[in-house]
């Protein structure tokens, strides 16, 4: 069975202390023990010393209860001495609830808030959703400090250490939701447009009575100046009696000569509390239009008076109930004891701090000063700052002893001559370690020196290699005994040549400069139109065109320092009738192939043993050039050139200046300007540098892979042909 520690819950009353001691016991609460000390008089008697008898009556409670020195305890404090306020905030992060109340303390309380001790919570009910309150109700608490100090004065003064101070009105509503509404409050399902009947809960004190309307999510209370004392006072002024024996004459009217005369006398104070009631509820209901009141619950000692439970029921036309037994206070040799049963009624306070101490409560507020909880806090781990300073001494003490003992054997006196010896050997060392230093310097010198010497030769002939491999690949016709033939004999626009007019270089240290977004998208249209114009996917399959485009889009171009040779170019091979070969096509189909798949014969620098130089065919990719490019697409226009076959002595000019009748040329006559139709372009290739012995490497690693790679093959075409013998 699951329980807790018990804790008490102790109300100063004008009349008598009540004190009950509860746990928790499996979700109920089990009383334990109580006690129950009249005062020899009331504290608002005149003659009475408050602080006296408040003193006397705790001192007897802590010498029959000694655990109350022990035990977590829950004080109440009158509702007229406290502020409680109920308001709605908008709809905010819970986080910020504090803020927000902070607020709104400023507003309500009409101090500074340096002079109040104040707590708050969010009511029963409240809708929070994903950390945001939208449809909430936050409770307010307030008291004034110098009233909260004065309060804990009298449990001080005994050594007695208080926990938790709750006003009363809260303590009462504590008890009414755990042990009348615990089962709506449960399912937590709060409609604020139809809410549960509330109940009205009326514990008539002393001096003063305390009303409480509440549907266990949302609370009104109010203190009203009407209590016991009224209905004595009264009998005193009419019958013209002393105050104690007015008193005895209250509680035992029944027995008295003409109890009629006693209730006729009492009669204006029943009319008065009816009256206030009254006035509460319909206020209430006033400032909650859907408020139903289901039924009124009265409580304190007072109700013990013949008739007045009825007298407030039938003049107010609802059902009384007269607290005189806990629902879910469980502990029957504490209970069925005649003087806890008789004063039932005024044990609902205890009985809500009881629960509140325990955590059972809905309202867990509590106006303890903060500096007294801090000083307790501090209080409280003093034991264990001791403990761990302690614990610190001793562990110091222990190191300094280990470390003495460490000392002892490893002193330098014990290893001076060992640390000499080792000093000696480092300094020869280092002495090695740096002499070895500066001869890998000098080495790594003359291998860069010898680098530079093997390798210039190969450096000075880069330039010569690459203009020569350009050369080669530029188209031009290769005439028979080098004689070209004359525009008669072959038509300037059926000659396939180009002409180079300029060539310029520009280097760069990462050619991704020249990669730009225009020259990747002019460089796949070339491609694409390369394509088209070398019939290269004439049969291709839907597969392998798919392929090339992806190639292109994946082109990422040249990186890393390099040069790019621009050359200015024109041809004549224009002629309309043939289609498809002209103009920059023509370009495309010879000088764009040659430049992708030409080869050049190049010298390696050695020798064979004749003397001859041998002579390695390289592509051009292998000397470094790619990325061939015409940069413009233009069309061929008219232009007149030198007629080579022009003979000036047949030279005639008409005599009055105008045109030639063609039939007064001499035979043979040729004219000394030819139209043909020309097309000047810009073409670019992209070259990075290797040397010669570069070269040579990369075929002999390239021809040696193909070898292994053919070897593998043979091996495993002859293991297949045995597996299938």
């Amino acid at each position: 069975m699951a329980s807790s520690q018990s804790v008490w819950g102790v109300e100063i009353g004008q009349t008598a202390l009540k004190a009950l001691q509860c746990k928790l016991e499996d979700g109920r609460a089990v009383a334990t023990a109580f006690d129950y000390i009249e005062y020899p008089k009331i504290l608002s008697q005149p003659e009475a010393v408050a602080e006296d008898l408040i003193h006397e009556a705790l001192q007897q409670f802590l010498d029959r209860n000694e655990s109350a020195y022990t035990d977590k305890v829950c004080i109440s404090v009158p509702g007229q001495s406290g502020l409680a306020k109920f308001f709605k905030p908008p709809p905010v992060e819970v986080k910020k609830i504090s803020d927000i109340v902070r607020y709104e303390a400023k507003q309500q309380i009409p101090f500074e808030l340096s002079d109040v001790v104040w707590d708050y919570q969010i009511m029963p009910g409240s809708m929070v959703e994903e950390g945001y309150a939208l449809e909430s109700e936050v409770g307010l608490f307030a008291m004034k400090r110098e009233q909260a100090y004065r309060q804990l004065e009298p449990f001080n003064a005994v050594d007695m250490e208080v926990s938790i101070v709750q006003m009363s009105p809260v303590a009462l509503y504590n008890m009414l939701a755990f042990d009348r509404l615990n089962e709506r409050l449960e399912e937590d399902n709060f409609n604020a447009d139809d809410p549960p009947p509330s109940t009205v809960l009326l514990s008539i004190g002393t001096d003063s009575s305390d009303l409480i309307i509440t549907n266990g999510f949302r609370i009104w209370q109010r203190s009203m100046p009407i209590g016991g004392n009224h209905f004595t006072r009264q009998l005193t002024k009419d019958l013209k009696l002393t105050f104690s024996k007015a008193e005895h004459l209250k509680r035992n009217a029944r027995e008295a000569t003409d109890p009629k005369l006693i209730f006729q006398t009492m009669r204006p104070i029943f009319n008065d509390l009816v009256t206030e009631v009254q006035r509460s509820i319909g206020f209430f209901r006033s400032i909650d239009k859907k408020a139903e009141i289901g039924e009124l619950v009265v409580t304190g000692n007072t109700v013990k008076m013949p008739g007045l439970a009825s007298y407030i029921g039938k003049n107010l036309g609802v059902e009384v109930t007269v607290l005189d037994r806990f629902n879910r206070l469980d502990g029957e040799e504490i209970l069925e004891i005649p003087s806890f049963r008789d004063n039932t009624p005024t044990f609902a306070v205890a009985y809500g701090l009881c629960l509140q101490a325990l955590g059972a409560a809905k309202i867990q507020t509590s106006l303890v000063p903060s500096e007294i909880l801090t000083q307790r806090l501090i209080r409280a781990k003093k034991p264990w700052t001791l403990a761990g300073m302690a614990a610190l001494m001793l562990a110091m003490t222990t190191h300094y002893w280990l470390v003495e003992q460490s000392w002892s054997t490893t002193r330098d006196v014990v290893w001076k001559e060992s640390l000499s010896a080792v000093d000696s050997m480092k300094s020869y060392a280092d002495g090695h370690s740096s002499e070895d230093g500066k001869l890998n310097t000098q080495l790594t010198y003359l291998n860069n020196l010898g680098k530079e010497v093997s390798g210039n030769a190969e450096r000075r002939l880069k330039w010569l290699e690459i203009v020569k491999a350009v050369n080669a690949a530029v188209p031009r016709t290769n005439f028979p005994d080098g004689k070209v033939p004359t525009p008669k004999e072959l038509p300037y626009s059926q000659r396939k040549d180009i002409h180079v007019t300029s060539a310029d270089t520009k280097h760069y240290e990462d050619l991704a400069d020249w990669w730009t977004e225009k020259v990747q998208a002019r460089h796949a249209d070339e491609l694409r139109s390369w394509a088209r114009v070398t019939d290269k996917f004439r049969n291709a399959t839907d597969e392998e065109k798919a392929e090339f485009d992806a190639a292109i889009a994946a082109e990422t171009g040249p990186t890393g320092p390099g040069w790019v040779i621009e050359l200015r170019c024109y041809h004549y091979y224009n002629d309309p009738n043939n289609r498809g070969e002209i103009e920059s096509d023509h370009v495309r189909k010879f000088m764009t192939t040659s430049f992708m798949k030409s080869t050049v014969d190049l010298p390696t620098g050695q020798k064979d043993a004749n003397g001859q130089d041998f002579v390695e065919t390289f592509t051009l990719e292998e000397l470094g050039v790619r990325y061939p490019l015409l940069l413009d697409d233009n069309r061929a226009t008219l232009t007149q050139i030198p007629n080579p076959d022009y003979d000036p002595s047949m030279a005639i000019e008409s005599p009055l200046g105008g045109a030639i009748n063609p039939d007064d040329l001499p035979e043979g006559f040729e004219p000394p300007m030819l139209e043909v139709r020309k097309l000047d372009f810009v073409y670019q290739i992209v070259w990075q540098e290797n040397t010669m012995s570069d070269r040579l490497t990369a075929k002999a690693e390239a021809a040696e892979a193909a070898a292994e790679a053919a070897k593998a093959a043979a091996e495993a075409e002859a293991a297949n042909a045995d597996t299938s013998s």
